[in-house]
């Protein structure tokens, strides 16, 4: 079968111009495991590769014979094979899904392999640490033959597409459910702007515990604080204990709440820590990898905490690059991760000095790159000031949305509970002594009745059985 597929694909390289588009990019010479078959298809590759068309016998046979580093015999064999190169009817969609199949038997073969080889330590350039990765690829390889969207003729695909429900993540809280209009969508980053000790990694914590709740599979990316530690602001979150009490909580009382909470969610939480700074797009990309091989787990939302002490796969350490640039392309490889992964990622920045002390934080104040906002899909600040910790509340301001109109509800207010790291809607009050001038009065999520009554506790119902 095998050999038979690489002769009807060579001969359909040179006698079919649309098959060879769109197969010569996911063809390798490795797959071709008979020499001269591996050697007339590099002849192609390099004459499609130069000339933009495909080559014919003649032209094939003209640069076997240029070639030094054939003998009489494999010269023989070549031009034997080139003249066997005949048109084929065969249907198309048939010869691109055998090709594609083809490709990923060969792919995962090499695959094999090559792991082999670095198991028995002939490959001495990797590890076996590379092994996941090398296996995973190969795994992934498919074809893409997409050319684009015909804005004229895929109107019908793209009416439908209007229609169709966006496969969102919600808030738990309804003031960004309503700014992101339901939630975070996937090839998205989503970033926090605030100062130290503010809430950004409380915010994400309380997130990451919605997501959990939700069922969602959460993987929680920390540069800041040690794995233990983000666990404990989870559990402090999820069990509805203080967290200076979780120490206390007798053995069999922490046990029955997690089990509790692993009957009221089928999803996962992973946390990995890296150290300040030493962690990359690339590093999270191989442990995304990792997780879909060791523990058959895939994220549905990705934390990272947080992107300022992240480091660039672009930049070496010790570089002499300004922070703008580094700050800059550490949120394109996280937004270009995102969408190669399929799902939103959530992290956060710090805010300048003079946002540190500010009760009203703009795009100005955003630390080191101006340039982040610019790549963001949802940017906005976390304010805190002496009032409204007294009151146990916090500021939003929007700065950034491509969801919806950063203009309207341009600032709303949610309640903190630091000690249970929650976050949880406010009355309506709350949110009319804040409504900026020209701001869309806040009104259809309080129209409910239930809205504002005992909101803190009420997020919390599907863990209600675990409270102290």
């Amino acid at each position: 079968m095998n050999q038979s597929i690489e002769k009807t694909a060579l001969s359909n390289l040179i006698t079919n111009e649309d098959y060879a588009r769109k197969v010569i990019p996911f063809l390798k010479g490795d797959y071709f495991k008979v020499r001269e078959e591996r050697i007339v298809f590099e002849e192609i590759q390099k004459f499609i590769d130069k000339y933009k068309k495909i080559p014919t016998k003649t032209t094939l046979n003209i640069e076997i014979e240029n070639r030094k580093d054939l003998n009489q015999e494999d010269h023989d064999k070549i031009v034997k094979l080139i003249s066997s190169l005949d048109s084929t009817d065969v249907d198309i969609e048939w010869l691109l899904e055998t090709t594609e199949k083809f490709c990923k038997d060969r792919a995962i073969y090499i695959a094999i392999v090559e792991g082999v080889e670095i198991i028995e330590g002939r490959d001495k350039d990797k590890t076996a640490d590379a092994i996941p990765d090398i296996l995973t690829d190969a795994l992934a390889v498919s074809f893409d033959n997409s050319v684009g969207h015909d804005y004229l003729l895929d109107g019908e695909e793209r009416f439908a597409r209007y229609h169709l429900k966006e496969n969102k993540i919600p808030f738990d809280l309804e003031f960004f459910n309503k700014i992101t209009k339901g939630g975070l969508p996937p090839k998205t980053l989503n970033i926090a702007l605030a100062g130290t000790g503010v809430g950004k990694s409380l915010f994400m914590c309380h997130v990451a515990s919605s997501c959990l709740a939700q069922g969602k599979n959460v993987l929680y990316i920390t540069m800041e604080m040690a794995e233990e530690k983000i666990a404990e602001r989870i559990d402090a979150n999820l069990m509805n204990v203080e967290i200076q009490n979780l120490p206390q909580l007798p053995k069999m009382m922490f046990d029955d709440k997690l089990l509790q909470i692993r009957k009221k969610t089928s999803g996962k939480l992973i946390i990995k820590e890296y150290p300040t700074a030493s962690a990359h797009s690339g590093h999270f990309r191989g442990l995304i990898k990792e997780l879909a091989i060791k523990k058959s787990f895939k994220p549905d939302i990705v934390f990272v905490d947080y992107l300022n002490i992240c480091a660039s796969s672009r930049f070496k350490g010790g570089a002499n690059i300004n922070s703008y640039t580094i700050i800059k392309s550490i949120a394109e490889e996280l937004r270009g991760l995102a969408v190669e992964t399929n799902v939103p990622f959530m992290s956060a920045t710090q805010t300048t000095r003079t946002g540190f002390v500010s009760s009203d934080i703009g795009l100005e104040d955003t630390s080191e790159s101006f340039g982040l906002p610019a790549t963001a899909d949802l940017m906005f600040a976390l304010i805190s000031t002496e009032a409204l910790e007294e009151i146990g509340q916090m500021q939003v301001k929007q700065l950034k949305n491509r969801y919806n109109d950063p203009s309207i509800n341009k600032r709303f207010v949610v309640g903190v509970d630091r000690s249970k790291m929650r976050l949880y809607d406010v009355e309506l009050q709350a949110q009319e002594e804040i409504v900026d001038n020209g701001q869309e009065k806040i009104d259809a999520v309080f129209e409910k009745p239930s809205f504002g009554k005992d909101t803190k506790d009420k997020k919390y119902e599907r863990f209600s059985k675990l409270k102290v």
